[in-house]
């Protein structure tokens, strides 16, 4: 059945099944999606502190030379209690002493006798870190579906959580069919023959997006060999395939994925390149097949592929977004199908890939984005605004550049 990419989309969001869950250690939960909320167990800071080097002291006790009666550190649990007229040394963090309205910092004061000079305004509260208000005991730090960076793991730390519950990634086997196609540690290539570039670039992509993933080899264009590749992959959820999904005549990977029960929800996709992308189903099993040629298999993976990873992660953000960009430059096209044209965002600007064809490698290599042309464009012109989908996204540069907003 032939869909348009809206079709093809909701047939991936409606049949992808979400994995299963398991508990982690804190420490190995990186870039895993969290299977339930988290909330705090205690205030953060848990109590009232010193955000400097000091002095406690009173409001009442502006530009006095106030007596030193005490120090405390950080980790300290000290008793004492500031009294009018005196000050207590405090070091940042450390637990402020009964009493205190205000810290000054050290830089702030001058010495006199037993003591030091405070300054002569002095406002309540100020350089003080008051019990939760960074993080309030109860409230919800963590969201199901939320996955877990850096900064996530630094909550989970705050709070002593040591294990927590998360989705498991998405276990993809990939493989590639054609006879003239040969892997990339083999030394001897013939001059009808190819490397297989499609299966390390999925294999790369698919661990990118935090899949676990299984290179079940490349498959010669008999049914023989693709049954027994399939047959290989079956206890993974994800199957993604490049190749024999035309109708060549050696073209027979939907027949050895029919031969096990396949249920086929789209075999062609009103999209250039890669028409014949195929999306089904064996048993708990997703299917991915995509075109052979490079670039078709790798924009149709970056639509599709994506999404299926995404809709299985369990992540809440698992749809696909665009950011508006400028034009850098006029481009013609023939209308009438739906295009993806990979290309270079630069941060403000979108500028396509120079003399890119569905069987190039070339052009990905270079590119970091890629935008999606209506079937009636024929011609973008520059300045135009258009949508752009991230591939690989640093934003770094060759030049060093100001970082500073106006």
């Amino acid at each position: 059945m032939e869909v348009t990419i809206e079709q093809a989309l909701d047939f991936i969001y409606k049949n992808t099944i979400k994995k299963a869950t398991k508990i982690l250690p804190m420490e190995q939960a990186l870039g895993f999606i969290m299977a339930e909320d988290i909330s705090a167990t205690h205030n953060l800071p848990p109590y009232d502190n010193s955000a400097m080097d000091g002095y406690a002291v009173k409001i009442s006790d502006a530009s006095k030379c106030v007596e030193v009666t005490d120090t405390i550190f950080a980790g300290d649990n000290s008793k004492a209690v500031l009294k009018n007229g005196c000050g207590i040394k405090i070091m940042t963090g450390a637990k402020i002493p009964e009493g205190t309205e205000a810290i000054v910092p050290r830089e702030d004061t001058t010495e006199c006798g037993d003591g030091v000079v405070l300054p002569d305004s002095l406002s309540e509260g100020r350089h003080i870190r008051h019990c939760g208000e960074d993080i309030k005991k109860g409230e919800i730090l963590l969201h199901k579906g939320e996955r877990l960076g850096a900064h996530q793991i630094t909550l989970l730390a705050s709070q002593g959580i040591s294990h927590i519950k998360v989705y498991k990634q998405p276990r993809v086997a990939i493989f590639a069919s054609g006879s003239e196609l040969k892997m990339h540690f083999e030394s001897v290539v013939d001059s009808y023959q190819l490397y297989n570039t499609n299966a390390p670039a999925l294999k790369a992509r698919c661990e990118e997006l935090g899949c676990e993933v299984d290179f079940i080899g490349t498959a010669k264009d008999s049914l023989e060999e693709l049954q027994e590749h399939l047959e290989s992959a079956l206890n993974s959820d994800l199957i993604i395939t490049s190749g024999g999904v035309s109708v060549g005549d050696a073209d027979y990977t939907k027949e050895a994925f029919g031969s096990f029960g396949m249920e086929t929800y789209f075999d062609k996709v009103q999209i250039k390149p890669g028409k014949p992308t195929t999306f089904g189903r064996i048993n708990k099993t997703m299917v991915l097949n995509l075109p052979g040629n490079p670039l078709a298999a790798s924009v149709n993976f970056e639509l599709f592929g994506q999404s299926i990873i995404l809709a299985m992660s369990g992540a809440n953000e698992k749809y696909l977004n665009t950011i508006d960009a400028k034009m850098a430059e006029e481009f013609k096209l023939r209308a009438g199908r739906r295009t993806l044209l990979p290309g270079y965002f630069d941060g403000s600007k979108f500028t396509p890939s120079k003399n890119f064809a569905p069987g190039m490698v070339k052009p990905l290599s270079e590119a970091n984005s890629y935008i999606m042309i209506s079937e009636e464009c024929s011609l973008i012109k520059e300045g135009d605004i258009v949508k752009i989908l991230p591939i690989r996204f640093a934003f770094n540069s060759n030049e060093q550049n100001s970082l500073v907003s106006p």
